[in-house]
């Protein structure tokens, strides 16, 4: 598994520098940063040691370039939502992994996880949340569930250090994926499925295969079987509206 921590718009270089100081000290070295503050010298110094990190570190302006050639995207949040985020509830910020949980289930994986990290003040949004197949959460107080950034990063860097792959089953490249939900939402269309719920229903869909963390075999199955479907309600409907 290649790990590759990505840091959303972080306001602060200590944090920066906090976060990189991490990774060397669990054994990871791949670092995003999707539109960061600058990084100076207290930032150079809370890395110590890591400086190399933060050095080589690839800058973007863009979260979707972080996450290219990504096989699986692990988004992190804090947030506790009540009854009146029903929504919000369902389909984007649960059902999520504990850290442990997320290391147990990539023990034996092999490929590319980005894990994602929000911004200090509000962490990630929702539409970042939406494109994440995975959600982790640290089970902290309710009340006071908001961790800092570099420290909500030292625990999940920590259990994800002690996974020791003895297999290793290829994930599903994350272009395959996107093939996948982009087809079912066609399908979904076509077959006169509520233009409300798709947008819902597909986000279920890409909760549901991050948890199952498909193989590319899997995947390129899954994709052929929605295919199929699409060609067969599409040759209907042109069967139905051709002359006599």
């Amino acid at each position: 598994m290649n790990l590759r921590v990505v840091l959303v718009e972080p306001r602060y270089e200590g944090n920066v520098g906090a976060v990189a100081r991490s990774m060397k000290n669990f054994g990871f070295s791949d670092l995003f940063l999707v539109r960061p503050c600058d990084i100076g010298p207290f930032g150079m110094a809370m890395a110590a040691h890591a400086k190399d990190i933060l050095e080589s570190a690839v800058r973007v302006d863009r979260l979707e370039d972080a996450l290219a050639g990504a096989n699986l995207v692990v988004g992190t949040t804090g947030k506790r939502l009540g009854k009146d985020h029903h929504h919000l509830r369902l389909h984007l910020r649960v059902p999520y992994l504990t850290p442990s949980e997320l290391a147990e289930r990539l023990s034996d994986k092999d490929g590319t996880v980005a894990l994602l990290l929000g911004r200090e003040d509000w962490g990630l949004t929702n539409d970042e949340l939406m494109i994440c197949d995975v959600l982790v959460s640290i089970p902290t107080s309710d009340e006071y569930p908001v961790m800092n950034l570099s420290h909500a990063a030292t625990v999940i860097l920590y259990e994800l250090g002690q996974v020791d792959s003895k297999l290793e089953v290829r994930l599903a490249d994350r272009e395959m994926l996107e093939r996948i939900f982009e087809r079912t939402d066609h399908l979904l269309r076509i077959i006169n499925y509520p233009e409300h719920k798709i947008r819902y229903v597909v986000l279920m869909l890409r909760r549901i295969f991050g948890r199952a963390e498909l193989t590319e075999r899997e995947a390129n199955t899954l994709l052929g079987v929605i295919k199929k479907a699409i060609w067969k309600v599409e040759g209907e409907e042109d069967q139905a509206v051709a002359p006599d």
